[in-house]
């Protein structure tokens, strides 16, 4: 390698040196070229510049002449060889003249160095600032300089080509160390664009010793390899942004698609700090607000200007002087809180927060937070909030954040604020290049998915409303029915609506006469409830026309074909009548239902007469069946969903009601259901109402003890005469149980059943057990807020039935589906 060679000429001795030239002919003598015309003998003469084609040696650099031959001694006679007797004479040729010799080795390597097109110089010792001896014609070409501009200069001329400050200090180190140094420079502009090139400077030792001291430099244009390779550098880098934004799309998708999850906004938020320094998300629910989640019990309207809301800190100035000014009478401040107030300017209202929350307008728009606003505008409203919350997130408050709109289908639900990187004027926010679109694109797909989110929920919550007030409208409500112990259920299908087809009802149509119906509509969706709530009423305008359940069923018939109601529906119609010597009789007329069951001492009785079609299809007279009631015994009725398995027929399934029904011990109605339900409805697959109407004997109950299952269960409408409904049916069961505490437990559950009603919604489970250490009472409503007993305070309201249940129980709480569940257990007043 060229800077490896020695510049030194080693010592001849035998076998070595070099051999001499001999010059061509015509070429001058060595001696004669050692001297110029006219100079004395003797002179010293200078090295021969070489032609066009020859590189001249470095300066500096020691050159390597030949050795001279020793002059021939005129006395000394050449030994002749010795020849063979029989060989012939010597040739007597005259004298040939000898060809020139080749260049040497570091001749070629000079010739080749001054005309290759790659970069090759030479510089001097790093001690003396490494000057520039020697450049070709590429070097020149390459720096874009003239080597006799910079010959004889530091190498340092070249200033920042040379790398970074932290590159060069890297290369002084090696330099000053003698070791070999490879670097990326940059090369002179060509066409207006700069190139790259890979230079390498060499160590070379003219010297005998280990000194360096000259450096050779060889520069490689690699323009075109840095070019592509920025350029697959850049398809990687936009690669990974890409996925990285897919992964960051597609987490939102995850987290919004549960929309029971209470922190998926905030979530998503600290997702988004992957690509800007800090969001959050506001919603509009008459007026602004900061959203961690998604409620879907109560989503977002949408709607609203009443940004006045208190923010925590808000009456304190942002400068910290504790008051804030004179306001006018919309409450803007007119002047500062200094001690002398001065008039101030009243500020243009320009809400651009407000306008995107008014839908005049989708792009994301700028907030400055250093710059006053309307106090009562949504953007004086927002910037007092982010201005507290980035204070305290991210101790640091930015002059401008980025505000996308959310929008739902039809309106602009709610904002998503960021604070971009570095995001100084509101110009450069996006600034337009390639980077700063994908990360606007982003943030724009997750404030549409997670409107979309938000606007679904809002559907889903209204359908949910619907559902809920039809099912409260629509389905039955057990009533209070003197001289009988009565227990209903409803329950729908867990995997459709919560309203269905099934419905059930209880008549008080005189004082002797009792109604009572139950029924099935096809379907579980809100027209079969629409259905319901039809036949409902029309059932229960002719039965307080007419007596006779055949007869009701006949005008329903008729009813049903004028109203062209399009769903089929089943139904019992039945009455339960008091004669006047006190025996009752049970009269029931069917529509294409199940029969109801008569429960008497261990034996089931099907009550199968007065069938007929379904409801409006019933083209021959309806009939009526009776059947003679005694005190104790126990009617049935219920829809299919009881029974009705899919890898069973209906056949099968009623004959395991009627074992089951047959094995029933429970002395109270509440206890039959249960039992009921605990052996058949453990997977339903169809909605299930129950109806037990038991007659009360009170002679036989005390007889016998119960030997049913101590669990009972109620359904009630969230209405006051629930509360006396949830009295009197624990009073029966602690009765039926044989419970001493049954004042206690009665209490109890009135003050809960009247909690739930007062401040819960929804109906209303009352649940009772005997778990043979007292009695354990179960209220569960659909407000997820637990009770708080009072505190005394005279402006608090309600709270005071919480203490008499301390007083006389055990009680807490626990979260319960969608709401909560309250549970006391009494305690043993004789300890």
């Amino acid at each position: 390698m060229i800077g490896n060679l020695s510049w030194s000429v080693p010592p001849e001795g035998p076998g070595q040196g070099r051999t001499p030239q001999v010059p061509a002919p015509g070429a001058a003598t060595p001696a004669s070229s050692a001297r110029e015309p006219g100079a004395p003998a003797g002179a010293p003469g200078r090295t021969p510049p070489l032609s066009a084609t020859r590189p001249s040696v470095p300066p500096g650099l020691p050159t390597a002449t030949p050795a001279a031959p020793a002059p021939p001694d005129p006395g000394a006679r050449a030994p002749e060889p010795a020849r063979h007797p029989l060989s012939a004479p010597p040739r007597t040729d005259p004298p040939r003249a000898r060809r020139p010799m080749p260049p040497s080795i570091g001749e070629l390597l000079l010739r080749g160095a001054a005309t290759i097109g790659v970069p090759v110089f030479v510089a001097g010792r790093f001690e003396d600032g490494m000057p520039l001896l020697w450049a070709n014609e590429a070097f020149e070409k390459h720096a874009d300089v003239r080597f006799s501009d910079v010959a004889g200069r530091p190498l340092s001329i070249l200033g920042d080509r040379l790398g970074t400050p932290e590159e060069s200090a890297r290369m002084r180190e090696q330099l000053a160390a003698g070791e070999e140094v490879h670097m990326m420079v940059r090369s002179a502009p060509r066409g207006g664009v700069a190139g790259w090139a890979q230079v390498s400077l060499t160590p070379a030792r003219a010297g005998h010793d280990d000194r360096v001291t000259h450096w050779i430099g060889i520069g490689v244009d690699v323009s075109e390899h840095m070019e592509r390779q920025a350029a697959h550098l850049a398809t990687l880098t936009a690669q990974h942004r890409q996925r990285e934004d897919s992964d960051l799309i597609t987490q939102t998708t995850e987290l919004l698609a549960d929309l029971e999850y209470p922190y998926a906004l905030r979530d998503i938020a600290e997702l988004l700090g992957h690509v800007v320094r800090w969001a959050g998300f506001y919603v509009n629910d008459d007026g602004l607000m900061p959203a961690e989640g998604i409620d879907v019990k109560n989503p977002p309207s949408g709607r609203g200007r009443r940004h006045a809301r208190y923010v925590a800190g808000d009456d304190q100035s942002r400068g910290g002087t504790g008051h804030r000014g004179v306001q006018d009478q919309l409450g803007d401040a007119t002047s500062s809180g200094d001690a002398t107030p001065t008039p101030g300017r009243l500020l243009e209202i320009v809400d651009d927060v407000q306008s995107l929350l008014d839908g005049q307008g989708d792009e994301p728009v700028a907030l400055h937070l250093d710059i006053p606003h309307a106090q009562y505008s949504a953007s004086g409203w927002l910037q007092r909030d982010l201005t507290r919350r980035l204070s305290e997130e991210m101790d640091g408050v930015p002059r401008t954040v980025v505000v996308h709109p959310v929008a739902g289908r039809k309106s602009t639900l709610g904002l998503l604020v960021v604070w971009l990187e570095d995001a100084g004027d509101a110009a450069q926010l996006y600034d337009g290049t390639e980077e700063s679109e994908e990360v606007r694109a982003v943030l724009e797909v997750v404030a549409r998915r997670a409107g979309n989110a938000i606007d679904n929920a809002r559907l889903y919550a209204r359908e949910h409303r619907l559902a809920e007030t039809l099912q409260r409208a629509m389905l039955p409500e057990q009533a209070d029915v003197p001289g009988l112990d009565v227990w209903t259920y409803y329950a729908p299908n867990a995997e459709h609506a919560q309203v269905g087809g099934d419905w059930y009802d209880i008549l008080q149509i005189s004082a002797d006469v009792v109604g009572l119906v139950i029924g099935d509509v096809v379907g579980h969706d809100v027209e079969a409830a629409a259905t319901m709530g039809q036949l409902r009423s029309v059932v229960r305008s002719y039965a307080f026309e007419m007596s006779a359940p055949g007869s009701v069923l006949q005008k329903v018939d008729q009813l049903v074909a004028g109203m062209g109601i399009p769903r089929s529906a089943s139904m019992v119609y039945a009455t339960l009548l008091k004669s006047e010597s006190g025996s009752q009789s049970i009269e029931y007329s069917r529509a294409g239902h199940l029969p109801p069951l008569l429960l008497r001492g261990g034996e089931v009785v099907t009550l199968d007469e007065g069938g007929g079609a379904l409801v409006g299809f019933g083209s021959r007279e309806r009939t009526t069946g009776s059947y003679d009631l005694l005190p104790g015994d126990t009617l049935l009725f219920y829809t299919d969903g009881l029974i009705e398995r899919r890898d069973r027929s209906l056949r099968i399934g009623l004959e395991k009601l009627l074992e089951t029904a047959a094995a029933i011990q429970s002395k109270d109605a509440a206890g039959v259901g249960e039992e009921l339900l605990a052996r058949l409805a453990d997977k339903p697959e169809d909605d299930v109402a129950i109806v037990v109407v038991r007659l009360p004997d009170p002679e036989g109950d005390k007889a016998e003890p119960s030997l049913s299952p101590r669990w009972r269960r109620w359904m009630l409408p969230s209405e006051p005469s629930s509360i006396g409904r949830a009295r009197h049916a624990v009073l029966r069961t602690c009765q039926a149980w044989g419970v001493e505490e049954s004042a206690q437990a009665e209490l109890v559950v009135s003050e809960l059943v009247a909690n739930g009603v007062l401040h819960g919604w929804g109906h209303i489970t009352l649940r009772l057990y005997d778990t043979g250490e007292g009695l354990r009472i179960e209220v569960e409503d659909s407000n997820p807020a637990p009770p708080v007993a009072t505190d005394g305070h005279p402006n608090r309201l309600g709270g005071f039935g919480m203490q008499i249940v301390e007083r006389l129980a055990e009680w807490g709480w626990r979260p319960a589906g969608t709401g909560k569940l309250v549970w006391a257990k009494l305690r043993d007043q004789a300890k």
